[in-house]
C-alpha cells in the first residue's frame, strides 16, 4: 500500500499555521482539531517545517510563558523529512523510525497533499494482515 492509496482513505485535511503565528494560537489550531501536528507554511505557502506535539512539550517544558509571543518558526521543526505518493507504508514506517517521529508529510510535485501519522500506518497494516489471515484460511479450508 502507497500513501496514495492511504491519504484516499483519510478524510481529514491538512492543517496549516504560519511560521509568523504564535505558538499560542498554533496550540489552540490542534486542539481544535485533534491533531498532533501542523504543518508550518512560508509566505508562499510551501511547507517550511512542521510543529508537533512534541516540540509544544519540549517549548513548554522551559518557556511555557511565553506561549502567546513566540513565533512557531522559533519552535517548529526545520529538517522536514516528507514521504511522496509511491512511497510505501513500509518506507513510511522506516523513515518514522529512524528518525523518530511520527507524522510524515507527503509532497505531490512540490504541494503537501496530505500528512499522515504512525497511527494511519498501524490501520493500513492491520487492514492488510486481516485481508491476508482470511485468504490463508480460506485456503486451507478448501484443501
Amino acid at each position: 500500500m502507497t500513501m496514495r492509496t492511504l491519504l484516499e482513505g483519510k478524510s481529514q485535511e491538512t492543517i496549516t499555521v504560519s511560521e509568523s503565528e504564535m505558538m499560542l494560537s498554533a496550540v489552540q489550531k490542534m486542539v481544535d482539531a485533534k491533531v498532533g501536528a501542523l504543518l508550518v507554511t512560508g509566505e508562499s505557502q510551501s511547507p517550511m517545517g512542521i510543529l508537533t506535539e512534541r516540540d509544544v512539550l519540549r517549548f513548554c517544558g522551559t518557556q511555557a510563558d511565553k506561549l502567546a509571543s513566540t513565533p512557531v518558526v522559533d519552535v517548529m521543526t526545520k529538517d522536514l523529512v516528507v514521504g511522496t505518493l509511491d512511497t510505501s507504508v513500509d518506507e513510511a514506517q522506516v523513515l518514522m523510525t529512524q528518525h523518530k517521529f511520527r507524522h510524515l508529510p507527503v509532497i505531490d510535485e512540490g504541494k503537501v497533499i496530505g500528512i499522515v501519522s504512525i497511527g494511519d500506518l498501524v490501520k493500513a497494516r492491520l487492514r492488510e494482515t486481516a485481508v491476508e489471515v482470511k485468504y490463508l484460511r480460506d485456503f486451507i479450508a478448501m484443501n
